[in-house]
């Protein structure tokens, strides 16, 4: 056996990203891919918009075009074990949410994955011009004949009828090297041809359509804020960071208008820009919806600090937004009111953006979103048509809370009745599976159904909103999720002062509550109205989902719902994790430098990957650790595979392991044991019940003759 050596890692550079045009020249050649090796496929990769439109020539070869390389998570199994058990009140794990770090390292792309990417990128001719934070996207930018041979594929433009306008896009699916077909997700930025567009609609009457006013009308916070009981929850958002989703900009003259006439008072809010983005100077279109995002916010968590994140309105300004968010981590909720419909999105970018809510969970980031505002038939204005039954996305993502609309009706500042919104946006997506948490009384079928709650929506019955210079009326599903934003932003400060997790990824737990004892007294369960294609009903439907929030009522029963089992109680479970190093990285073990290893020289119980402790021949010391909390009530058995090799001969023992549970040293191998192939330890660790402890390896090895101390598949089990 020779002596191992240690390995360092190289650091990554962090470049500027580029602009995008389009060109058209007459039909060409498709140039060939520029890869000897053989090529994967990758599925979901060209816009379905290409089947429906009309060719009209080629994209100049010269073109520049930037594009989103996304890369695969790792062990996705036991990410949704984790996710999961974090959302559980009662389970181990409950609250126990991981840094940006943690979850890059425990399940992100490794640095070698982004390392292969970049390499395989710039061998293409292309130009790297960003690397994500959470390595879960590589940016780069290059010609369109460059683009072609990178990824196999050709760039052409298209005339969309539907919508009569032009978009350039990939003719057939991206395809990449096959060793690289292992880490990469998707490709997106082949076309441009999804944009997001609004959740928000304002009322047209003959007499006045789309008015705006010297005065408000429409609902104000005290109306809102009384109907929901958003004002007795006693929190106004201090100490919480609320992310609002946007595709333009916004004034902040407007914003302090609102204020003013309401009385309100908070921290000012701040742009943060992504690749670049930034329309608070010449807002657009979309102005009218990021200030109704920022004033509804403003209307129920005053308090709190808005973060307004401003992208490029394209496939890459959206991933890219959703990985800056979780990596930068500012933020424990995210309100999102700009979608498209499922259909005419390309499904490998809506992966790319669900991997960034899955880690925005993991951390216990709070994430709603409008379900848009065509009912069940959200492709209208889109290229499939009303024809086509359709939810939106990100709304349909099974990481975040899509929010469902209503008409509500007050008297004075009381609720007093709620109906359905007839064009409120649900159904059942093609794209995402139905999660395990989505269950209770409606609830049917395999896949992901939309909406999870609702609110007030209907422009019907519409809020005050100051934008453009005036006040106006505007209702959409874009209203109702910056007000559960507010209500999540609420409960996280009252969290916090109890000492409790933050909301987190609220489905689950607002799907908890809902199937509970408590649920006509946390929900107004909507029960007249529908939509095109689905009734409200008793319980959960697919337009208002649960239904609206009574936000007092509903902050018990969350607050009261994340005590733990009593003692003498067990939930079986696995505690370890990443026991068995398949991720490629230690975490959440802390290790020495090299000991997570998958080199050949020491084989694996199972799998590639192992931790290796010591094998240097000289005077060295290697640990490994993890801690886990062990629920009190439980039996709990640690148990382990274990490899000795060594050079050394006879019984004296001259390098050791140690095996700890915090200070208790439960047993002492040394080169003594070494033997051929793997051996299993167990021990009992019910002593540790209602206790934290540290589980612990420490290999000692002398200044001459190697011993190798190989652990694998190491699990903690209680029952």
């Amino acid at each position: 056996m020779r002596p191992r050596s240690l390995a360092l890692v190289a650091a990554l550079a962090v470049l500027p990203l580029s602009a995008v045009s389009l060109g058209v020249t007459a039909a060409q050649a498709a140039p060939a891919p520029n890869a000897a090796a053989p090529r994967v496929s990758l599925p979901n990769t060209v816009t379905p918009a290409v089947a429906r439109s009309e060719k009209k020539g080629d994209v100049p070869a010269e073109q520049q075009l930037s594009v989103a390389v996304s890369l695969k998570l790792r062990d996705t199994a036991e990410l949704d074990r984790f996710l999961a058990a974090i959302a559980t009140p009662g389970a181990p794990e409950f609250g126990t949410h991981l840094t940006p770090q943690q979850f890059t390292d425990r399940f992100g792309p490794t640095q070698a994955a982004v390392d292969q990417v970049r390499g395989y990128l710039t061998a293409q001719g292309l130009t790297v011009s960003a690397v994500s934070d959470n390595r879960q996207v590589v940016d780069a930018h290059g010609t369109a004949e460059q683009i072609a041979k990178a990824f196999g594929t050709h760039e052409s433009a298209y005339l969309d009828p539907q919508q009569q306008r032009t978009f350039f896009a990939n003719d057939a699916a991206a395809s990449v090297p096959a060793d690289l077909a292992g880490v990469v997700q998707g490709i997106s930025g082949l076309n441009n041809h999804t944009v997001r567009t609004t959740r928000n609609v304002k009322p047209s009457t003959p007499a006045a359509p789309n008015a705006v006013t010297a005065a408000p009308s429409g609902f104000g916070p005290s109306q809102y804020d009384g109907a929901y009981n958003l004002n007795k929850t006693g929190a106004d958002g201090t100490g919480v960071s609320v992310a609002l989703w946007e595709f333009d900009g916004y004034s902040s003259t407007n914003l302090k208008t609102y204020d003013s006439q309401y009385g309100l008072t908070g921290p000012a809010v701040s742009t943060v820009s992504v690749d670049g983005a930034n329309y608070d100077s010449s807002p657009g279109e979309g102005q009218g919806e990021v200030e109704l995002d920022s004033e509804i916010v403003r209307g129920v968590a005053p308090k709190a600090t808005q973060l307004v994140y401003e992208a490029p309105n394209s496939d890459q300004g959206e991933i890219d937004m959703a990985a800056k968010i979780v990596a930068d981590n500012r933020v424990s909720v995210i309100s999102i009111s700009w979608g498209s419909c499922e259909p005419d999105t390309t499904a490998s970018s809506m992966t790319a953006v669900d991997n960034s809510f899955k880690q925005a969970a993991a951390q216990g980031i709070s994430i709603f979103s409008a379900s848009g505002d065509d009912g069940s038939r959200d492709c209208t204005r889109s290229t499939s048509g009303s024809s086509v039954k359709a939810v939106d996305f990100p709304a349909s993502s099974p990481h975040q809370t899509g929010v469902g609309g209503t008409n509500l009706k007050v008297s004075g500042s009381a609720y007093s009745s709620e109906s359905a919104w007839s064009t409120a946006g649900g159904g059942v997506s093609t794209v995402f599976a139905k999660p395990s948490w989505q269950t209770g009384t409606g609830v049917s079928g395999t896949m992901r159904t939309v909406p999870d709650v609702s609110s007030n929506a209907d422009p019907a019955s519409g809020f005050a909103i100051y934008t453009a210079g005036g006040w106006q009326v505007y209702g959409g599903t874009s209203a109702a999720a910056p007000l559960w934003s507010g209500y999540a932003a609420q409960f996280n400060q009252k969290a916090k002062a109890a000492g409790q997790p933050v909301l987190g990824e609220a489905s689950p737990r607002l799907y908890a509550v809902a199937n509970g004892s408590g649920y006509g007294t946390t929900f107004h369960d909507v029960t007249t109205g529908k939509n095109q294609d689905f009734s409200t009903k008793a319980g959960y439907d697919q337009v208002t989902g649960w239904g609206s929030p009574i936000a007092d009522a509903l902050d018990a029963a969350l607050l009261g719902g994340t005590t733990t089992p009593p003692t003498g109680g067990c939930t079986a479970a696995q505690l370890i994790g990443n026991g068995g190093f398949e991720t490629g990285t230690a975490a959440p073990w802390t290790a020495s430098t090299g000991v997570v290893d998958n080199a050949s020289g020491e084989a694996a119980h199972a799998g590639s990957w192992k931790a290796w402790l010591d094998g240097y021949g000289s005077a060295h010391t290697d640990t490994l650790a993890q801690t886990v909390s062990i629920p009190a009530g439980c039996k709990a058995t640690l148990s382990f595979w274990v490899h000795v090799d060594t050079a050394e001969s006879g019984s004296t023992a001259y390098d050791k392991l140690t095996v700890q549970a915090g200070s208790t040293t439960l047993a002492t191998l040394s080169n003594a044991n070494a033997a051929t192939g793997f051996v299993q330890k167990s021990f009992d660790l019910s002593a540790f019940a209602g206790q934290t402890v540290s589980v612990k390896f420490t290999g000692t090895e002398d200044a001459s003759l190697m011993t190798s101390f190989v652990i694998d598949d190491a699990a903690l089990s209680v029952s």
